[in-house]
């Protein structure tokens, strides 16, 4: 039979946490690793602050969802989804003592309006 090694050192020569061994001295001999000797070598400074891998990431994903706001701004603008929020705000600031109208009496008159005055639009 072959004799297998002392399993009292610790895992760091693969990788992982330190063990305990048989008695515990292994941890406290060797102490934590340095930043230099973790897999991998050093963190960035952006990766040591947060503790993940996500800095680059996550600062392209804002930058994907700040731009799909605007998309989805500017679209529903575009359609006029945000007219009625409009109508009802301008109103209350410049004609507070008169009642705004209600959204289907409002809708009602913007189409209306567009068919007498067609202006630019293809239909």
């Amino acid at each position: 039979m072959t004799a297998v090694p002392n399993s009292s050192m610790s895992l760091r020569d693969s990788g992982g946490a330190p063990s305990a061994g048989a008695c515990g001295a292994d941890v406290e001999e060797f102490g934590p690793r340095p930043a230099s000797a973790r897999p991998g070598g050093p963190r960035p400074p952006e990766q040591a602050r947060s503790g993940s891998a996500a800095g680059p990431t996550r600062r392209a994903l804002a930058g994907a969802a700040r731009a799909g706001r605007a998309v989805r701004w500017y679209v529903t603008n575009l359609m006029g989804d945000t007219a009625y929020a409009t109508y009802v705000a301008h109103h209350r600031r410049h004609h507070p003592d008169e009642p705004a109208l209600t959204e289907r009496q409002f809708w009602r008159q913007r189409m209306d309006d567009q068919d007498r005055n067609p202006g630019a639009r293809c239909c």
